[in-house]
């Protein structure tokens, strides 16, 4: 939601300063003469979510741009959904429990889940896995690092740093888990995941620890308070959740300016907020040097542009037999795969097969390339 209110600041900003820089003949409208515009610049209102305006649109234009003016006669909307059409789409689940299933697992349960399904890519006790996020660890204290230069550490975003609810971890778990399956947890292994998750964040309910035994269900979960829930402002929750947007974004203090004016162009330093929480003991530090890294042949680094691109292409499902796909280095299954003969088995990594799409997915990838990956893979498996 930020984000969106952001992207939209900036649209806004924007479109003030095309309207100032671009007036011209053919697209001037009517200069307002109230005081929620400058003299010269276009009608306006002060009816924007971010507390900023909104023009009018006339003359074929909306400030400096034109507008699509062809009739919508005849344009079809489609149709009113119907009740159950509403109840298989409104399937949220929400703080307030609306939308939680019954249903009950244990960490102990959940941990057997993760190692078979999530592991591979989050890492060991949700670490953190190769170009897969962190889920455990981190700090409230980190939030408010910012990522500027060399020598800062940036925000640690993980379950129990960052998420302000734990409604989204279950509703996630359930809707995007496990990789190549989303959908495929019953009730009980959502709740199950879900407790080994809060377990390995260190999160209590109740004040009580979430040891291997705890069994989590619905009635527990609402029980949750995360550390970080009331780190997000404004509070777009709840039916004032627009109001507080609004009268959060009219105060230009809240994002920055500190003189509380706006500014477009011309800012002095007094006009933009300043980071003060500064890390330096940051391994490796950061460095502005853009050479990629050498790669150190004894520390099991790819060697060959086939094992390269293997890394980063197909690695998350060939790594090991989680998403059925035969592992690399198990050779009973490669001899299984290779009865097909090689020309059969590079037709199927480029066409695909079963429930790997073309190429694996990695449609960036020429036939060759592929067909050399497919060697490598055969090769390491002998």
């Amino acid at each position: 939601m930020m984000i969106k209110l952001n992207n939209k600041l900036i649209v806004l900003g924007a479109s003030l300063i095309a309207s100032t820089l671009l007036t011209t003949t053919a697209f001037a409208a009517t200069p307002s003469k109230s005081e929620d515009a400058p003299a010269g610049i276009y009608k306006a209102k002060k009816d924007a979510l971010d507390g900023g305006v909104t023009y009018k649109r006339e003359k074929g234009a909306y400030t400096a741009y034109k507008l699509n003016e062809q009739s919508t006669k005849g344009v079809n909307f489609g149709r009113a959904p119907t009740p159950n059409e509403l109840k298989a789409w409104d399937a949220d689940i929400m703080p307030d429990g609306t939308g939680l299933p019954d249903g009950q697992g244990s960490v102990a349960e959940g941990e057997e889940l993760y190692d078979r399904d999530c592991v591979a890519c989050h890492g060991e006790f949700g670490a953190g896995g190769k170009g897969y996020p962190t889920l455990s660890g981190g700090s409230l204290e980190s939030l408010k690092n910012q990522r500027t230069c060399p020598g800062k550490d940036a925000p640690s975003r993980t379950i129990g740093s960052y998420w302000p609810q734990v409604s989204t971890l279950i509703w996630y778990i359930r809707d995007a888990m496990q990789y190549a399956h989303p959908k495929s947890y019953s009730p009980d292994e959502m709740y199950a995941v879900t407790a080994y998750l809060l377990a390995q964040n260190n999160i209590t309910i109740d004040g009580e620890e979430l040891d291997d035994d705890y069994v989590l269900d619905k009635e527990k979960i609402m029980k949750v308070v995360m550390p970080n829930r009331d780190g997000f402002y404004p509070d777009i929750d709840g039916p004032k959740g627009v109001e507080n947007v609004k009268a959060f974004y009219k105060n230009p203090k809240n994002f920055g300016a500190q003189t509380g004016k706006r500014c477009m162009t011309n800012c002095g330093k007094e006009s933009v907020m300043r980071i003060g929480n500064e890390i330096t003991a940051v391994v490796p530090p950061y460095s502005t040097v853009r050479d990629l890294p050498k790669e150190d042949a004894s520390k099991g680094a790819a060697s060959s542009p086939a094992a390269k691109a293997y890394e980063k292409s197909c690695a998350v499902c060939h790594k090991t037999d989680t998403m059925g796909a035969p592992a690399l280095g198990d050779k009973n299954a490669w001899n299984s795969v290779m009865t097909k003969g090689m020309d059969k088995v590079n037709h199927n990594a480029i066409n695909g097969v079963g429930g790997m799409p073309p190429k694996g997915g990695a449609m960036n990838l020429s036939d060759d390339e592929v067909k050399d990956i497919v060697k490598y893979m055969v090769e390491s498996s002998k």
